[in-house]
């Protein structure tokens, strides 16, 4: 006599949130873990990261790009341009305006952060293979940009730091 299998089911599980949120909590905790080991915070890799595609925006154009108010991002730009990882300087089109630049010493960061990002990326997948991995990939910026969230932006950069609820 045989066991019939059980039927696959037609939708997802309902732990599928939970499982991202799980998910989600661990990476960022490894990812603080190791980015702590090159002297960064994952905001500050986070503003590096888009300061190197994007050189010389404004601290206005960063903060939208990062999902923050520019006010709550000059103590951020503030910070990396006293340790000489970014600097402001004169917007040649707006006087008013000063562009962000990374300096030599940011670039060089942001390289190491790039190896650190790549060792993360693959220590969390290891699980799967290539196209399991592109998959992955394509869904979860599907769900992201269904949630509003940018490239480069995270819910991290819009919460008060000061708080800990």
């Amino acid at each position: 006599m045989t066991v019939a299998s059980a039927p696959r089911p037609e939708r997802p599980s309902p732990r599928t949130a939970f499982l991202l949120t799980q998910l989600g909590a661990h990476a960022a905790d490894r990812f603080a873990a190791r980015v702590a080991e090159i002297g960064l915070t994952p905001r500050d890799a986070g503003a590096l990261r888009a300061l190197g595609r994007s050189p010389g925006i404004s601290q206005r154009e960063l903060a939208g790009r990062l999902g923050t108010v520019p006010s709550r991002l000059v103590a951020l730009v503030d910070d990396l341009e006293n340790r000489g990882l970014v600097e402001r300087v004169r917007s040649a089109k707006d006087r008013r305006n000063y562009e962000l630049q990374l300096t030599d010493a940011g670039t060089a960061l942001l390289a190491q952060l790039r190896t650190v990002a790549d060792a993360h990326q693959d220590g969390l997948l290891k699980t799967l293979d290539d196209d399991e991995r592109l998959v992955l990939s394509r869904l979860l910026a599907k769900v992201a940009a269904g949630a509003g969230l940018g490239p480069d932006g995270h819910p991290g950069y819009a919460r008060d730091e000061s708080r800990h609820d």
